[in-house]
């Protein structure tokens, strides 16, 4: 150790301090002495003033590395197939804790090409009249959502999300808000309580983005019964019980204003809800979850049916859903090699009246069901295979409503999917996909190809 360093600090405040011990005229001993004081001075402000540029150099160079490089690799969102299998809450969404930049942000670019045998703008499911964000995607080239997220711990008690889509509607970009949400975080007794706006806690496939459908588009029970996917503004708490096994309860409040509730009924009280879901591994290769939901919907004049004449439902809608799915990866290596089996049952009450284009109204009381089982396979990394069975069927609503929208067809709606997908990582896919349309009065061949890119930061997926 350079000893003289040690003595650096006593000679800055010698220098500043008489010395009384010396005489006038004492001779160039103290001169001496005044100089050597003087000079370790002057070296001692040069090196302080060399480490305080250092380090704050080091602080700019560590700034600057997350937005230079991307987010890291613990921050991103893998897409569905490099999911692994072990268990997962399918609510708790993963906030990147990355504390160099507050929000993490991340950006989602989609695109598709489909072509049609019929026209998609005519696409009607007997029956069924489709609400909400049903149907088809558009003909030819078209932007899908480019989404932008946000998300962040607020504090050490609650964390936050925000995903903002920006898609093109008939020519117009438009920005839309998907969700905004406040969750809380670290409560006693397992419990978690989420505000805001959010994709609804029912079934399996409600709550998974866009960009992480194993489809480029949802079963048809989905677009039927939830007019694509149920998103609306309110309350969601869940408890994640002290088990074992993974067993999670969810209860939701919500505000009725999206299909298949409509108008906020009940002064913006409009929808409940309530999950139970289960699973658990078995061996290191294998891992399922099991659910089960109930959804109860006031609709105030909800619209359904074509844009330019709708159907106006007024009345009750409860709706029963039990999902389940199985994941196998070998050894718990779902890069690989994977296999992910999923299927779910809905069934449906709708009671009250119906308004049709000509102002008929006529009571309406009928049940409906329908499912969808899909299984996709990875033999080999980036490439993924799969098929899609979906089918709905309907009792029939009385005499009254024949020659309308809403009397089914003799036989049952259905459709036939088969897709391809190549991802070169985690963020990037490319997909093809076709489907046999049975659902309508003619019988549709649909393909379509659909890309998703990611950058920046993203939470991971859930199970």
């Amino acid at each position: 150790m350079n000893t003289r360093w040690f003595y650096l600090p006593l000679a800055w405040a010698l220098s500043g301090c008489p010395l009384t011990m010396a005489q006038d005229g004492q001779t160039p001993e103290l001169d001496l002495l005044r100089e050597e004081i003087r000079s370790m001075r002057v070296e001692y402000e040069a090196r302080i003033a060399e480490l305080e540029t250092r380090l704050e150099a080091a602080e700019q160079a560590a700034a600057a590395k997350p937005s230079a490089q991307g987010a890291p690799a613990t921050a991103a969102e893998p897409m569905p197939g490099y999911e692994e299998p072990a268990m997962m809450s399918p609510q708790t969404v993963s906030v990147a804790r990355d504390s160099s930049f507050n929000p993490a942000i991340g950006v989602t670019f989609q695109g598709q090409a489909w072509a049609f045998d019929n026209d998609p703008g005519d696409y009607a499911i007997p029956g069924f009249p489709l609400g909400g964000e049903a149907g088809p995607a558009p003909e030819g080239l078209s932007l899908a959502e480019t989404e932008i997220s946000m998300s962040a711990n607020v504090d050490d008690k609650f964390t936050a999300l925000l995903t903002a889509p920006i898609v093109v509607e008939e020519g117009e970009v438009k920005f839309e808000l998907e969700e905004a949400w406040v969750e809380t975080v670290g409560l006693p007794a397992s419990l978690a309580v989420r505000m805001g706006r959010f994709y609804s806690a029912i079934g399996y496939q409600n709550s998974r983005h866009f960009h992480a459908w194993d489809f480029a588009d949802q079963p048809l029970v989905y677009q039927a019964f939830l007019g694509n996917q149920y998103l609306d503004d309110g309350l969601q708490v869940r408890w994640l019980a002290p088990t074992d096994f993974y067993l999670e309860f969810s209860a939701e409040l919500l505000r009725g204003d999206r299909y298949p509730a409509g108008g906020a009924a009940n002064s913006g009280f409009g929808a409940q809800s309530l999950s139970a879901k289960t699973g658990g591994d078995i061996g290191f290769s294998n891992s399922w979850l099991l659910g089960l939901s109930w959804l109860g919907a006031d609709a105030d004049g909800r619209a359904s049916g074509s844009e330019d004449d709708p159907l106006y439902f007024t009345g009750d809608s409860d709706l029963l859903i039990a999902d389940f799915v199985w994941k196998w990866a070998p050894n718990g290596n779902s890069r690989q090699r994977n296999l992910i089996l999923q299927a779910e049952f809905l069934w449906r009450n709708e009671n009250g009246e119906y308004s049709l284009p000509d102002g008929a109204t006529g009571p309406w009381d009928v049940d409906q069901r329908g499912w969808y089982v899909q299984a996709v396979y990875q033999p080999f990394p980036r490439w993924r295979f799969g098929a899609r069975y979906d089918q709905l069927s309907s009792d029939e609503p009385g005499s009254w409503w024949l020659d309308t929208p809403l009397y089914p067809m003799d036989s049952d709606p259905r459709r036939y999917s088969l897709m391809v997908d190549w991802s070169n990582s985690e963020f990037s896919r490319l997909r093809l996909q076709y489907n046999y349309d049975s659902a309508g009065e003619d019988a549709d061949n649909q393909f379509g190809l659909q890309y998703i890119f990611s950058i920046g930061a993203h939470g991971a997926h859930s199970f």
